[in-house]
């Protein structure tokens, strides 16, 4: 069970153990362990209950388009089934329609399931960070390979170089002088920590400043330590995260997509009813009559056949108002999306993300390796001139740990003096650092700070020519060689070999300083600093001029380190200091560790002594530095209307000082109301944080922990933005769930932030958000194109359907027949509209809002004209064929069919009563068809007026699908050329078409007959005014909106 901890980070290490009643050097008894779990519980995260596969299955067709098409495809059936009843045999192809229209829906439901499950892979991968085994002191003996499950409170632990921290614990003693913790992943923190055992005197302060405890799931880099366990399970900070992660996938919404499609399909549903209604009112008088027999009395006739054909017709109706064909398209054309976001290194894992980074009105990102490279490398360095009053200032170029990236501006190695000689000497081998090289990209073996000071190094040089000349051609031999994977460095090699290492003093809080014991190759020893500036000065007492001349340290000497250290911080550089020491007393001579001396170095409190009266050679600034293309990408988000706020849980003035190079502030911005650490932030009212971050421009907060930047991701989704969220650590996944585009880290990201989000980053850059961002822009700008292109043609078959109900003349499409063209037939134009290239100034459109019609009023009446002529030009061929024998010159009597008047045609019904009815047989490629009974001519001898009616339809749908290649634009701007892909879909969807026509079994599931070349002339002739009546209307569009920008444009009056 869960109960809230004490406040252990404030209390002395005596009080804690008083509350567990624990002795440090017995540990809990196996009486107290059982109490322990009986109160506490197992130390291990809940198991949430996940949902149950028949919920997630039936959840997929709880959606409008869906339930429509269920609907639909169970009416056909039952229709299907009935007219088999009627006849007494029925082919496959009257099941052709409900079968197509389940596969789909059941497709749909596999993918659904299947992204589900992935949804919350983030709580498994938050479980796996958990230690297994822990070595703890119970009934005063040590378990060295304790189970960490069974840890309680009050458990002592001791922890080594490497372990795995079990449980949120108190730090008790030390057993080595430092203790390094990896906690970048739940905190944020570039650096690993510092830990000691001093209570921090705040009952509430941030994790970064609990630096007297450790926590679960994070590392230990550098020491050793006893710790008191003090949170187990659920109650430690990775438990908390986990609560948060189930909350925020609780909390997350439907995609902005999800939002229009859904209200889309409800308008399409009363829009479907309404017409089918209509369709089947209208033709009441062919199944329902009535004839008074007297005044009184009514005679009613109802005919079951005529009901349930013409409510067959509304079910037709029905299947060619829905657009069947558009949930694979969709998702064929996301699909297509991720593909070109791979290769633009974004790693797309959830669909409709693709769609929503188009519509992303803020990018919360974070600053370490995302902003920055996330490789320290120094910045500036410098050192004194000829005399203690003049300084000299280096600056180094190169972001990155490889040793060839860069150099030092104006440098020269011949150059190099006695005092730059003692500064890399110290950069060399005061230094336990290594870099090696993964694939090409460059790493940090040890601490970041210490393997930049080596690249320094190597940047300067040394001053003996023959060891450069050796050290260039080792290079050249290590970079030919298969194993590059360690990266060679001479120059520190060459210092190195030249002054052996014989002790180090370990770097602890209190001096913040480490150094190391060298033999020069005079045979004397010298001390080696670094450390804090601020500290290496307070100790030093001499400096060192740039001729190697050492001369008593004064006050504006002091004052003059101290002023260079405050611009070098203003930067937001890490600043180090370095000096050495000669006079080494009894350690002049030490050697081996049985020198007399040795003793004092096993006690780090004499290390501040024999620290003391340094000589202070220079100081080195470091820093994470922004990524070059960063500048542009913010450029392009003021551009694009996208706010971007940066989320560290580094200091304030370091993230500051980055907002600032970057260009997310200007130099002389007052970032007073800008910049916030997280605890400043959460300590103002709902309204003053609304205020904040609903303010124009960027802003910054530091310090920031999970639960900050869960409550900022969710303030900025109350206000109506579309938030994207970066991350890498364990700390960000709840945000990454929570933000409407999660986006994790791929090379520093852990795997809780990769699991916890929706895209992932391949090479960790901030300009490959905005990349994507304007490839997601340019798809929701094709998914409009197809998703107009198919409104139009269904508009056109609801109105073909709709006129051959009005006009009582006998359908002229077949539902089969439209699911045909739905599916297959428009499939293909639709996808490739998909493949459209971008507009140029896409990144210069404010993001889209979210309330934003998909369809404006202006656009739907374009369709609803461009539909209407399909739907006439569709029935018109229909009725050409039987009431005419040529048009425009084009010869459609030579099958041999007998023409009939239009109003025989539309009272085909009546055709029983007809007197010397007697129609002709005719030809339909290689058949004849014939008819049993004369008014069979409407029914089986309808099949050539159908296959012209079809073949209308889907030519008119080809050249409808140019028109789609652009909302505005006409043709002879936007050539079809331009999209070759549509052109060759065009050609598919054509050529199968004419494969159901000419190949006979096809031919009879589709109810159709080959078509002669005069037919053809026929159907191309009715179709290509569909793209002349869009160009003109798109001309008006044009005309409407220079009318409207010329009207509301200022009007200047002259004197």
């Amino acid at each position: 069970m869960e109960e809230k901890p004490f406040p252990a980070w404030s209390w002395p290490v005596e009080q804690c153990l008083k509350e567990y009643g624990v002795k440090l050097d017995k540990g809990l008894n196996s009486l107290e362990v059982e109490k322990g779990r009986e109160r506490y519980g197992w130390n291990e995260l809940a198991k949430e209950k996940g949902k149950p596969l028949w919920r997630l299955v039936l959840e997929q067709f709880d959606d409008v388009l869906v339930k429509i098409l269920l609907m639909a495809a169970f009416i056909s059936f039952v229709l299907a089934y009935l007219q088999g009843t009627e006849s007494g045999h029925v082919g496959f192809e009257a099941y052709v329609e409900p079968f197509v229209i389940v596969s789909i829906l059941i497709l749909n439901a596999i993918v659904g399931v299947w992204q589900e499950n992935n949804a919350e892979k983030a709580l498994e991968a938050l479980k796996e960070m958990q230690c297994e085994y822990a070595k703890v002191l119970r009934d005063g003996y040590y378990v060295p390979d304790l189970p960490a499950r069974e840890l309680v409170p009050g458990d002592i632990v001791e922890l080594r170089v490497g372990d795995k921290i079990p449980a949120d614990m108190r730090v008790a003693s030390l057993k080595t002088s430092t203790l390094r913790v990896e906690q970048s992943s739940l905190t944020g923190e570039s650096m690993p920590v510092i830990k000691g055992t001093s209570p921090v005197l705040m009952d509430d302060c941030e994790l970064q400043a609990k630096e007297c405890m450790v926590f679960s799931g994070t590392t230990v880099v550098n020491g050793s330590c006893i710790c008191i366990v003090i949170s187990t399970g659920m109650s430690t900070e990775i438990g908390k995260i986990q609560t948060q992660i189930h909350e925020a996938s609780l909390e997350e919404q439907d995609t902005p997509l999800k939002k229009k499609l859904d209200e889309f399909g409800g308008r399409l549903t009363t829009a479907i009813g309404f017409v089918c209604l209509v369709v089947w009112a209208i033709n009441y008088k062919n199944f329902l009559t009535w004839d008074a027999e007297d005044d009184s009395a009514l005679n009613f006739h109802f005919s079951f056949e005529k009901c349930t054909y013409y409510f067959k017709i509304a079910v037709a109706l029905a299947v060619a108002a829905i657009p069947e064909g558009l949930p694979a398209v969709i998702t064929t054309c996301l699909a297509l999306g991720t593909r070109k976001m791979a290769q633009k290194n974004a790693i797309v894992r959830k669909l409709p993300s693709v769609e929503t980074l188009g519509c992303t009105t803020v990018i919360c990102s974070d600053k370490t390796g995302t902003l920055t490279t996330n490789q320290m490398s120094v910045n500036e360095f410098f050192t004194f001139g000829g005399k203690t009053a003049t300084s000299r200032v280096f600056h180094v170029e190169g972001t990155t740990y490889n040793p060839k990236d860069g150099g030092i501006t104006d440098w020269s190695c011949y150059n190099m003096d006695a005092n730059l000689h003692a500064l890399a000497e110290i950069c060399a081998i005061c230094n336990d650092a290594g870099i090696f090289c993964s694939g090409h990209l460059f790493r940090a073996a040890g601490l970041p700070t210490e393997a930049a000071l080596k690249v320094l190094v190597e940047k300067m040089g040394v001053p003996d020519e023959k060891a450069r000349n050796r050290i260039r051609d080792a290079q050249l031999a290590a970079y030919c060689s298969v194993d590059r994977s360690t990266v060679k460095l001479g120059c520190c090699e060459w210092w190195i070999k030249r002054s052996k290492r014989v002790a180090t003093l370990e770097f602890d809080r209190i001096r913040k300083s480490m150094s190391v014991i060298v033999r020069e190759p005079t045979g004397d020893n010298r001390l080696l600093v670094k450390g804090a500036v601020e500290s290496i000065l307070e100790r030093s007492s001499h400096v060192q001029l740039a001729d190697g001349s050492v001369v008593p340290i004064d006050e504006p000497s002091r004052q003059l380190i101290l002023l260079r250290l405050h611009e070098m911080s203003s930067k937001g550089l890490r600043c180090l200091g370095f000096a050495y020491k000669d006079e080494l007393g009894e350690f002049a001579d030490y050697y081996v560790d049985t020198h007399a001396a040795h003793k004092k170095l096993l006690d780090p409190a004499n290390y501040s002594v024999i620290e003391s009266n340094l000589v202070f050679v220079g100081v080195v600034g470091l820093r994470d530095p922004p990524r070059e293309e960063v500048h542009e990408a913010l450029a392009d988000c003021r551009g694009a209307g996208i706010k971007v706020i940066v989320i560290t849980g580094d200091n304030k003035s370091t993230a500051e000082a980055i907002c600032q190079e970057i260009g997310l502030f200007s130099d002389f911005t007052d970032l007073k109301g800008k910049s916030y650490t997280g605890k400043e932030f959460m300590a103002l009212s709902s309204s003053e944080q609304i205020d904040v971050l609903s303010k124009p421009g960027g802003a910054v907060f530091s310090r920031a922990e999970p639960k900050h930047k869960l409550e900022i991701v969710r303030l900025l989704k109350q206000t109506g933005e579309i938030v994207a969220m970066t991350g890498d650590g364990v700390n960000d996944a709840p945000a990454l769930k929570l933000a409407d585009i999660g986006i994790a880290m791929g090379i520093t990201g852990t795997e809780v932030a990769k699991e916890a989000s929706d895209m992932v980053l391949a090479d960790d850059n901030f300009s490959t958000i905005v990349s994507a961002v304007s490839e997601g822009r340019s798809i929701y700008d094709n998914m409009k194109s197809f998703i107009r292109y198919m409104i139009s043609s269904n508009v056109g078959e609801v109105i073909s359907i709709f006129l051959t109900a009005a006009l009582g003349i006998p359908e002229c499409l077949i539902p089969v027949q439209l699911l045909w063209v739905n599916l297959v037939t428009d499939g293909p134009p639709a996808t490739a509209l998909g493949f459209n290239p971008a507009d140029v100034d896409i990144m210069r459109k404010p993001p889209r809002k979210s309330n934003d019609a998909l369809i404006n009023s202006w656009v739907l009446f374009r369709y609803l004209v461009v539909g209407s002529y399909v739907g006439i030009a569709t029935v018109g061929v229909f009725v050409l064929w039987y009431t005419q024998t040529s048009f425009m010159g084009i010869d459609l009597g030579s099958d041999g069919h007998t023409p009939v008047t239009l109003a025989q045609l539309r009272s085909w019904g009546e055709c029983p009563t007809w007197k010397d009815f007697s129609p002709t047989p005719f030809s339909a490629g290689d058949r004849i068809i014939n008819f049993s009974r004369p008014c069979d001519y409407f029914s089986v001898g309808k099949v050539k007026a159908v296959t012209l009616s079809l073949s209308v339809l889907v030519s008119i749908e080809m050249f409808n699908s140019l028109n789609a290649l652009s909302e505005d634009s006409s043709l002879i701007t936007m050539p079809p050329w331009r999209n070759p892909w549509l052109l060759v879909a065009m050609l598919v969807s054509f050529g199968l078409h004419i494969l159901i026509l000419y190949v006979p079994l096809l031919a009879s599931i589709f109810g159709i007959v080959p078509l002669s070349l005069n037919e053809w002339l026929l159907v191309i002739l009715v179709s290509i005014p569909v793209v002349l009546i869009d160009e003109g209307l798109k001309f008006v569009g044009r005309r409407r909106r220079w009318w409207r920008r010329s009207s509301s444009s200022p009007k200047y009056k002259t004197a």
